[in-house]
């Protein structure tokens, strides 16, 4: 909670209106789990090319993904390259191959003063969100990850993971569960998004399903669009009155779900989710020029093509079949989208560790 205390009344903004910003203060980050340039195109296929929140990306890149010991990454190892800049193996979270623990973005503008936010439709332990705040060899130790995000600093935490976040401590039955002791520290739990007013200081937890949310075809609404809106509300306001820029790390983590189940429409439907909350993140840009707007992937998953259903291309029409090689993830680089401030300095073929150091230089983190 860099700057809970501070009073947000009256202070201005840190650059005058009309004055084009050098370099970025805010970064809002957000990762499609699992999404690969055929799930974009998907998007744009079955919308008729009309244009969409990507096509207005003002700059665009490739990753690799590959982690320390594996040509094929799995999430953990690549939320903690895109998180803090380091290879590690998979399966480890937030620490090199080595176990000691490395600093994530989040956690160096924690350390600055400055807010932070993680929005997730996974569960709050999960590898990709974890990989921000968390530091352990394996990413299915969600007791020890949940106790992490306690002491993590992170204002806003949103998604899902109520289970572990309530569960006591075997090993110490007296302890308070993770949840109870944010509660202690001062946050307020959301038992909605609508019940939460941006305009208070105190930090917030919303966890809103006992594991991950429901996918976006099993009814989970306009959660996503609606979290990014809400954090930006907060997060420009805690920005104010801490005179900081803010980090929100944004995952859109069923698309990777469905991906892993070769599900077309699935994918189409969270994808789909995810540019609604691409356009919330973008209108907040345009409105705060200060603001570096970065999407890409962990890996991408299901290794989807989109091949011509008929070798004859004298028709006016061949057809297109939506395929998928694997129900795993591939070793296909992934891209980067950007826009705003800063847009421009991240270009080309890099790795992803790379991504998450030039972006460290940006911020000054």
């Amino acid at each position: 909670m860099a700057c809970f205390m501070a009073l947000a009344l009256g202070l201005s903004a840190c650059h005058p209106a009309k004055q084009e910003p050098t370099a970025p203060k805010n970064l809002i980050y957000m990762i499609g789990d699992g999404m690969g340039l055929s799930h974009v195109s998907m998007m744009m296929i079955e919308g008729g090319y009309t244009q969409t929140a990507f096509d207005r990306m003002e700059n665009v890149a490739l990753v690799t993904t590959y982690s320390a010991n594996n040509r094929v990454t799995d999430s953990a190892a690549a939320g903690t390259a895109l998180a803090a800049g380091v290879k590690t193996n998979n399966g480890m979270l937030g620490m090199g191959p080595d176990s000691l623990p490395v600093e994530s973005l989040l956690a160096r503008a924690e350390a600055q003063g400055r807010p932070t936010g993680i929005v997730v439709t996974c569960e709050i332990q999960h590898a990709t969100p974890g990989a921000f705040y968390a530091h352990v060899p394996f990413r299915g130790e969600y007791d020890a990850i949940s106790r992490q995000l306690v002491t993590s600093g992170v204002e806003v935490i949103l998604g899902g993971g109520r289970a572990g976040m309530t569960a006591p401590d075997e090993a110490h039955p007296a302890l308070l569960s993770p949840l109870a002791q944010l509660l202690e520290r001062g946050y307020r739990s959301l038992d909605s998004l609508e019940a939460w007013d941006p305009a208070q200081p105190e930090p917030v937890i919303g966890l809103f399903a006992e594991g991950h949310l429901p996918s976006k075809l099993a009814g989970r609404g306009e959660f996503l669009p609606q979290a990014v809106e809400r954090s930006l509300a907060y997060l420009d306001a805690r920005s104010r009155a801490c005179e900081a820029g803010f980090v929100l790390m944004v995952e859109a983590s069923q698309i990777d779900f469905e991906s892993h189940g070769n599900n077309a429409p699935g994918i189409l439907a969270e994808v789909r989710d995810f540019e609604k909350a691409l356009s919330a993140a973008m209108r907040y840009v345009d409105a705060h020029p200060e603001t570096l707007l970065v999407v890409t992937a962990d890996h991408e998953t299901g290794g989807l093509t989109m091949p011509s259903g008929n070798s004859d291309f004298t028709a006016s029409e061949s057809g297109l079949e939506y395929r998928f090689s694997t129900g795993s993830h591939t070793a296909t680089p992934v891209p980067v989208y950007l826009y705003g401030c800063g847009a421009e300095a991240i270009n080309g073929v890099l790795d992803n560790t790379e991504l998450s150091q030039r972006l460290a230089e940006l911020l000054e983190l």
